[in-house]
């Protein structure tokens, strides 16, 4: 009987994971296989990629068309764009995303980790650590990726060694070690044949782990791991509507989605910048009322007083000492082939609010392979570096360490209207 048939129906809930590594390692036929063996590939789909592999001169079908979906990276054998794809057990739901190799695409390897809960990084076992797979690693840890699988693919072109998987693992910890990566896991695996990726094979006998299906079945699941703040960022002000019309609404609520921690009726909050509280009188979720939300739920509040409160202001529990702030210290990744102008104003949008910023000065860039830090006075594209900004109006914002939500903002060119910048606040 297959790993996916023995899985247990208990519902862990979505997990958003990443798959990174260097060129050629072998992730978009990885995530070719995770759905070809869970067998969540629509049969048209399937069809096409078939009709594509027997165009090629192939005599299976190449997995990896599944996630390299655009004309230009199909011609070129690469993965260029974050490529997403869905897929689902009996046991949980999954949002793939699949991370470019080459090092001129880092800018979409940190889009696709912005989110991400778990991170799977592939090495080829012929190749080792290399510094792509370096490069990923820091980023992900800078990111804040709790979670870690270090994918030993392509076993079976080295006879399923065990000895060379050992060597492999060894040089990584001692990497990992290094800059500080606590939480990693080693799944020796062949992405191509199938061999502990879904189901366990029998060419990889001596490996007593789990396969990676079951490490993402068992993953944490996003905001289960630590006590977190309620936050609350408005999205739109609902008001008063014709009373006597049943199908519009007679009160005034604010929309928005919990970003993080939970709320209830009669738990009192605060609302910033302004810092008027009140009770939450009513939770609507759709037509009904509900007693508590949580976590990435999105909800309307009634509250028991009349607050001035706009678009872009945050809820917090009463208590909470979260302050407003009118500069922010920031890693930022620089996405736009047009360098960071210090002396261009900028839009930042944090949450549901977006303000005017000016930069104040850069500290230095981040070598992202060795983490070293060197003084520059411009970021360029894919470069990422510590960066100051001040803000025309103020922000409610935690660090990134503490809230990968709230303490996540982009930066808008206000000329083009582009995001040119993603940031993580310090």
């Amino acid at each position: 009987m297959s790993t996916i048939e023995n899985l247990s129906a208990i519902d862990n809930g979505l997990l958003r994971f990443l798959t990174c590594g260097s060129v050629d390692d072998g992730k978009s036929t990885l995530i070719g296989r995770l759905l070809y063996d869970t067998k969540t590939i629509l049969a048209d789909a399937l069809h096409a990629i078939e009709h594509t592999s027997r165009r090629r001169g192939l005599d299976g079908i190449d997995l990896s068309l599944l996630t390299d979906g655009l004309s230009a990276e199909r011609e070129q054998g690469i993965t260029i764009d974050v490529a997403y794809r869905y897929f689902s057990t009996g046991r949980r739901k999954y949002i793939i995303a699949d991370a470019p190799g080459h090092e001129q695409y880092t800018r979409n390897m940190v889009t696709a980790a912005s989110t991400a809960d778990l991170a799977i990084l592939l090495i080829d076992v012929r190749k080792g650590v290399l510094t792509q797979t370096r490069r990923h690693s820091c980023i992900a840890r800078l990111l804040g990726i709790r979670h870690l699988v270090i994918a030993v693919n392509k076993m079976d072109l080295v006879g399923y060694s065990q000895q060379v998987f050992d060597a492999v693992k060894r040089d990584y910890l001692t990497f990992a070690d290094r800059i500080g990566i606590a939480d990693v896991r080693f799944v020796p695996l062949s992405a191509l044949v199938g061999d502990m990726v879904v189901d366990r094979g029998e060419r990889l006998a001596w490996y007593r782990g789990p396969t990676l299906l079951e490490i993402l079945e068992a993953a944490p699941r996003a905001h289960s791991e630590d006590a977190e703040p309620f936050r609350f960022p408005v999205q739109y002000v609902c008001r008063p509507q014709a009373a006597d019309d049943p199908e519009l609404h007679d009160f005034r609520g604010y929309m928005g989605r919990v970003e993080s921690g939970a709320i209830a009726l009669g738990d009192r909050i605060r609302v910033l910048p302004s810092g008027g509280t009140a009770r939450i009188k009513d939770i609507r979720s759709g037509e009904r009322s509900v007693y508590t939300a949580t976590a990435e739920q999105s909800v309307t509040l009634l509250l028991d007083a009349e607050l001035d409160v706009s678009r872009g202001d945050m809820m917090v529990e009463s208590t909470d000492a979260l302050q407003p702030r009118k500069q922010l210290d920031a890693m930022l990744c620089w996405l736009s082939e047009i360098p960071l102008d210090v002396n261009r104003r900028y839009s930042l949008r944090h949450t549901t609010r977006e303000v005017k910023a000016l930069v104040a000065g850069i500290a230095y860039r981040l070598d992202i392979n060795t983490l070293e830090r060197e003084a520059r006075a411009g970021l360029r594209m894919n470069d990422i570096g510590r960066v100051s900004f001040k803000l025309a109006q103020p922000l409610c914002a935690d660090s990134y360490a503490s809230n990968r939500s709230t303490g996540a903002f982009i930066v808008i060119d206000e000329a083009s209207n582009n995001t040119v910048g993603a940031g993580m606040i310090l």
